[in-house]
């Protein structure tokens, strides 16, 4: 990754989820979605098959498919990405963090992403799709 990738990851955010009312937008708000994150029936468009295509950069699996994508929303040409980590110190943030900007900015009608790191709910292994699960045992990880 150059020194250029990582500063057009200037529009990465960290948001708390919870606690004090107001202390996150409404649509944010673990009380005011309790479908959060967006459940597996509800990663359909054109927007969720493009994050599809981002594989995390330590196994060839990708974010969705790992359960790293919380939600994602558009208003207008601007893109909003919660996403999560499995670990808090995981060494490949800022590339996760480029690669999903990288990707949301090649679909048509999309001008901004931003991506928040959200860490309420904390990522568990019960977030990883059926599907990566199945590549994941291919590998040699056992679930």
């Amino acid at each position: 990754m150059t020194a250029t990738a990582v500063r057009e990851c200037v529009s990465a955010s960290v948001r708390l989820y919870g606690g004090e009312s107001g202390s996150a937008p409404a649509h944010s708000r673990t009380d005011a979605l309790p479908s959060y994150p967006v459940p597996a029936n509800g990663r359909t468009g054109p927007l969720w098959d493009a994050l599809r295509e981002v594989m995390d950069p330590e196994i060839p699996i990708s974010l969705v498919d790992l359960g790293l994508i919380y939600d994602v929303r558009q208003d207008g040409t601007a893109v909003e990405v919660d996403l999560t980590f499995t670990a808090t110190a995981c060494p490949c943030m800022a590339f996760i963090h480029f690669d999903i900007q990288d990707r949301l900015q090649r679909e048509p009608g999309v001008a901004e992403v931003r991506v928040n790191e959200v860490w309420t709910p904390a990522w568990t292994k019960a977030r990883i799709s059926p599907e990566g699960r199945k590549l994941l045992k291919t590998m040699g990880v056992s679930m």
